[in-house]
């Protein structure tokens, strides 16, 4: 009996534990349901909002809060000309949703014939609709931002397979990078209370080179006559004949004087002077502090592109810089130096399209510091900076390169009657426009 009893008794402890458990696994699975219920109302709600956000425009928010006052105000006090607002607006609003109806089936694409062009000149650009349905599509405003202005135009309506181009032409009063696009067609009422936009062609950029100047041939030689001049280091292969000496091992044998061996008895390898090629530098400050005005530095980013172009094509090793910028919040200055291509010629006029002044970027003392130290072999320096820079700066950033480097500081000062001087082992080259660049260097050549 007492058996009977205890299993009895242990049958109900189960049971009860098995409706607690099911009554516990119900309302987990109604947490669970109710939790990703939420997620997924939320997320309907943020898309929903983010969709409502980007059509309505300020304008539209104010007539919907226009609509709700006056309706509101108008049958809660009786006021029949609140309603009739209140209506207007919500007629409004209806009419100009009409205005979003249509498909966007486009394909549209941008273009520009040439993303290099000289600041000044007439920079093309092209955007193309095209439509690939079947059907008739209906006329679209096409947008284009160009820097921080706006192209625009509108799209006929396009038959099947029927495409129409616009061509739009980009302002270039200054050097710099212009982005353009990205191109999108928008769909809006003439009010302007909605506004539907789909972005379409990527964006580009347009590259505005600075303007240089054609340098004649070897007008970088201030060092001319240092082009393949021995020097007093010795090697075993270039062309200035030294003398003769024994065979060592490791020796190239197309070396060996067999004549000189055939008397000695032993053999002779001749020895040579190493010549020395001219190593351009030119250095850019891009200090606030190192120009006066905006067209000192314009000038100044000419001059250095100028010469750089001229040591390319003469096929001269040159190395461009320019001041490195110490970034916001830095806890310290940045004591280096931005390096500019010169693969060619276009890689090199587009790093120049890009530089800008900074209070922050090193002055042209520190610069011509720092490019001594990383410019092995330079045999020719030009500091470009402008007209604030004293002589005494100048003269203490010469003296970073060491003996043999003829170092030229090119100051920028607009409108300044050109002229060449020479403080103690500096060469300083004053030009007050682009042309005496050109003049300087031809009459120091033919000196």
């Amino acid at each position: 009996m007492t058996n009977t009893v205890s299993r009895t008794q242990v049958e109900l402890t189960n049971a009860r534990a098995r409706i607690v458990g099911t009554r516990d696994g119900v309302l987990a699975d109604a947490i669970v349901w109710s939790v990703r219920s939420t997620r997924v109302l939320w997320s309907g709600v943020a898309t929903g909002w983010r969709w409502l956000s980007g059509v309505i425009t300020a304008l539209g928010w104010s007539m919907i809060a226009v609509s709700v006052l006056a309706l509101v105000s108008g049958y809660v006090f009786g006021w029949t000309e609140a309603v009739v607002i209140g209506w207007t607006a919500v007629a409004m609003l209806v009419v100009a949703t009409a205005y979003l109806a249509g498909r966007n089936a486009y394909q549209v694409q941008l273009a520009l014939p040439a993303n290099r062009v000289v600041v000044g000149d007439k920079a093309p650009g092209e955007v193309t609709v095209h439509n690939s349905t079947r059907r008739r599509l209906a006329g679209v405003r096409v947008e284009v931002p160009v820097g921080h202005g706006l192209a625009e135009f509108a799209s006929p309506s396009l038959v099947r397979g029927d495409s129409h181009t616009d061509v739009f032409i980009v302002p270039t009063p200054r050097r710099g990078i212009v982005p353009i696009g990205p191109v999108r067609t928008v769909r809006a009422d003439p009010i302007g209370l909605l506004r539907r936009e789909v972005v379409w062609a990527e964006s580009l950029d347009l590259f505005v080179h600075p303007r240089t100047i054609a340098i004649p041939s070897m007008s970088t030689g201030f060092v001319r006559d240092l082009e393949g001049a021995p020097t007093r280091d010795l090697t075993a292969s270039d062309v200035a004949f030294h003398a003769l000496r024994e065979y060592l091992p490791g020796d190239e044998r197309r070396n060996i004087h067999w004549k000189s061996t055939a008397k000695t008895g032993s053999y002779m390898v001749r020895q040579f002077e190493e010549t020395r090629r001219s190593h351009l530098l030119v250095a850019l400050s891009l200090s606030a502090a190192d120009y006066a005005t905006e067209e000192e530095f314009e000038l100044a980013v000419s001059a250095t592109g100028s010469l750089g172009v001229r040591a390319l094509k003469d096929s001269r090793t040159v190395s461009v810089v320019a001041s490195a910028l110490t970034p916001d919040f830095a806890k310290r200055a940045v004591h280096s130096v931005r390096r500019v291509s010169t693969v060619n010629r276009g890689r090199l006029l587009d790093d120049l399209s890009g530089v800008e002044t900074a209070q922050t970027a090193l002055r042209v003392t520190e610069l011509a510091r720092i490019a001594s130290e990383d410019a092995a072999g330079t045999s020719i320096a030009f500091l470009i900076c402008g007209s604030t820079v004293t002589a005494a700066q100048l003269r203490a950033a010469s003296l970073h390169f060491p003996l043999g480097v003829d170092v030229v500081a090119v100051v920028c000062d607009v409108g300044a009657v050109p002229s060449l001087r020479r403080v103690t082992e500096l060469n300083v080259l004053t030009i007050g426009f682009l042309e005496d660049l050109q003049k300087s260097l031809a009459k120091r050549m033919a000196a």
